[in-house]
């Protein structure tokens, strides 16, 4: 939880390197994780996900949106120090894993795309700093 600095790249914005912020907040009483991210590059949206669950499936998954107007859903897995998310789409896929390190202090997340059921190619990575 709390508020982390962020500090990555993207494929398609290349020799930029991308600065910003992340929350991390739980709402009613831990029912939900919401997470708040923006980077200082327009050509990053920002954007809100909602992180809950369905205790009888005992799956996890990730309400998207942005500030472009996209909403996307994910599926998520929690296992030792990974947390990965991803969407299987044919129009376009994403999955995103991200290593927890440094008690906790730190996160490196590594982001992968498909378009029209073409070959994963490198999408956003970031790496997470807790501020707070």
């Amino acid at each position: 939880m709390g508020e982390w600095q962020t500090i990555g790249s993207h494929p398609y914005l290349p020799g930029i390197t991308l600065h910003g912020r992340t929350t991390f907040d739980w709402l009613e009483g831990g029912a939900f994780l919401i997470m708040h991210s923006e980077i200082d590059d327009p050509n990053i949206p920002s954007g809100v996900a909602i992180f809950g669950s369905d205790d009888v499936a005992k799956k996890y998954f990730m309400l998207y949106f942005d500030e472009r107007g996209i909403s996307r859903k994910h599926d998520v897995t929690m296992t030792g120090d990974q947390l990965k998310w991803w969407r299987d789409e044919p129009s376009f896929s994403q999955r995103v894993t991200i290593v927890i390190e440094n008690n906790s202090n730190k996160m490196v997340s590594k982001g992968e795309m498909s378009r029209g059921g073409a070959a994963w190619e490198e999408d956003l990575a970031l790496t997470y700093v807790r501020l707070r």
